[in-house]
Formats: C-alpha cells, sequence, structure tokens
C-alpha cells in the first residue's frame, strides 16, 4: 500500500480531490506506521480507508495511469468502489504489489531461533550458520506468485550453494489469520513437494522479518562468513508475465563474489526484489 501510493505520487497522478483522499490516507499511514508491529495490522489500517483508496484507485484507473495497481475482475476481499459509483467506472484491484526495503550493507544479521515445521525442530541462525563460507536468508511464502515462480530455482540454486559450503535459510512470516496457506502444514508439503535441502522456517510473531526490515516475498539476503550483509536484493529480473527467464543472476553474482571472498563488481547495484507484502 505504501509504497504504490507513493508512485502514484511520483507520477503526478495524485491532485485535485483525488489527491485530497491520498494525502489523508497517507498521512494516517505515516502517523501510524512506525508504532505497528507487522504488516498485517499496517493493512488493517490501511482497510479502514478502503472506500476513500478505491475512489482514488479509480481516478487514477480513469487517468490510465495504474502504477503499482493492476486492473482485474475484483476478488471477494479487494478494495470495491463505492456502490454509487460501480457502474460507471472500471472496477479496479489495488494490490499490494511491495518492494523490499533498504538494509545497510555491513549489517550484522539478526540472531533468530524459530520453529521448522517439516522437522519439529527449533533452528537458530548462529548455530545453522556455524563454519559457512556464507549465508543466505530468504523471506518466501507458499501463495505469493513472485515465488511460486521461482521455487524450482530457489530449490536448485539452494542446493548448488550449499555444495560450496553457503547455508541456506528460508522463512515465512505471513499471518496464517489472513492466509492460512501459509501456515506451518502447508509449509511442510511445500518444502517436500519443491525439494527443499534447506530449513524452511515459521515466523509467527513477524518479529524476524521485523528485524530484517523485510517487506516483500521474496526477499534475499547475503552474508559473508561472519554475518555481515553483502547483499540484499531481488533473485533476477524474472517477474510473473514479463517474459524473463528465471536465472538467479544477481543473487549468484553476488553468492559468487562472497564464496570468493571478494567484493560485488564495481559498478554493480543491487536492485530491490518486489513481490507480494509479508501479510
Amino acid at each position: 500500500m505504501y509504497v504504490v501510493t507513493e508512485r502514484l505520487t511520483a507520477s503526478g497522478l495524485m491532485t485535485g480531490r483525488c489527491g485530497s483522499q491520498y494525502q489523508a490516507i497517507q498521512a494516517s499511514l505515516r502517523s501510524n506506521y512506525q508504532n505497528i508491529s507487522s504488516a498485517r495490522k499496517l493493512a488493517c489500517l490501511a482497510a479502514s480507508h478502503s472506500h476513500a483508496l478505491s475512489s482514488v484507485c479509480t481516478s487514477v484507473s480513469r487517468a490510465g495511469g495504474l502504477h503499482g495497481c493492476q486492473r482485474q475482475q475484483l476478488p471477494h476481499s479487494s478494495v470495491q468502489a463505492p456502490h454509487h459509483k460501480r457502474q460507471s467506472t472500471r472496477r479496479v484491484a489495488c494490490r499490494v504489489l511491495t518492494e523490499s526495503a533498504h538494509m545497510a550493507i555491513g549489517s550484522k544479521a539478526p540472531d533468530f531461533e524459530l520453529p521448522e515445521p517439516l522437522t519439529g525442530k527449533s533452528i537458530r541462525l548462529n548455530e545453522a550458520t556455524a563454519g559457512a563460507t556464507a549465508t543466505l536468508v530468504m523471506f518466501i511464502c507458499n501463495h505469493c506468485p513472485f515465488v511460486v515462480m521461482l521455487k524450482p530455482a530457489i530449490a536448485a540454486l539452494a542446493k548448488e550453494y550449499q555444495a560450496k559450503g553457503v547455508a541456506v535459510i528460508a522463512i515465512s512470516s505471513n499471518s496464517i489469520q489472513t492466509h492460512p496457506q501459509d501456515g506451518p502444514e502447508k509449509m511442510a508439503q511445500d518444502a517436500k513437494t519443491h525439494g527443499y535441502t534447506f530449513p524452511y522456517l515459521y515466523d509467527e510473531s513477524q518479529s524476524v522479518a521485523k528485524a530484517y526490515q523485510a517487506a516483500c516475498t521474496p526477499e534475499f539476503y547475503v552474508f559473508d562468513k561472519n554475518l555481515h550483509l553483502t547483499y540484499h536484493g531481488q533473485f533476477d529480473d524474472a517477474r510473473p508475465n514479463n517474459g524473463k527467464e528465471v536465472t538467479g543472476a544477481d543473487l549468484r553474482l553476488a553468492l559468487d563474489a562472497v564464496v570468493a571472498g571478494s567484493g560485488l563488481p564495481a559498478g554493480f547495484k543491487a536492485r530491490p526484489s518486489i513481490g507480494c507484502n509479508i501479510k
């Protein structure tokens, strides 16, 4: 929500009455953001402004500029325009496509201990990564299409780099209240289905996602042998329906550099991951 509306402002489409409605929503989001402990609560806050936001999206749709929003038939849970406007306007769903937030290079990986639904064990970061040449931490989930398209490639990449001494850990922080398909039982099934050779952990409280400033799924963090961040960004340029091949190019480059003990190539700029917001 926050990223989408910021982009709409940057595009110059938030003007007039539409802009006034947006500004009121944005002000509320800004004032409450620092005190909200989970993405799910932020989504609930945004939902309280659903009628105003749907009017904003409808107005922008008329202007032909839904940057970050997707025109589609509204599912049951999506925001709808007020009833008196529905017959004369295009129906618009404002799906929250979120970019990863910034985590400073060189940051120490926050330690955590989380359950692994597949085995019932608890995994602690500092213990699971002891002796590793590098560590890859991923925030993923079961249902998000931005993750679904990468699952086979993630499984293959993890196996390849584990053979090079890289520790790999995946975490799901989505609320099972809003997305039961992302719950522990389904996570265990997903790990079996895709042959994950790494622990897939459940962050029920979302405290680990908050510690890592994780905003979307998928997100990828590469740490060196001392657990200092060397890369935070996308898997590659592939997105659902953009026609680009899934290669893992960006993440591979980052992993190769840390395994070799060298820095990222001069001029390389990490691009933020984009996907579904953590619920």
